[in-house]
């Protein structure tokens, strides 16, 4: 019976730590520098960041996508 527990602590350590968003995803600092992680949207400017997929980009205000290079 022990196992279970600690099988679902670990669940749940490994859940929060994919889950962790916000700022943190979107730029990277370096040395009084900011790099932006994602590319942005080419229709709708730079305000808007486009979603990591598998294989493609998308923009999640106009729907563009922009497929990855193999």
């Amino acid at each position: 019976m022990s196992k279970k527990p600690e099988a679902k602590t670990e669940a749940k350590a490994q859940k929060a730590k994919k889950e962790e968003k916000g700022v943190h995803a979107l730029y990277k600092v370096e040395n009084d520098k900011v790099s932006r992680l994602r590319p942005t949207c080419e229709r709708c400017g730079p305000g808007y960041f486009m979603a990591d997929h598998h294989n493609r980009y998308t923009c999640g205000h106009c729907g563009f996508t922009r497929y990855k290079q193999k």
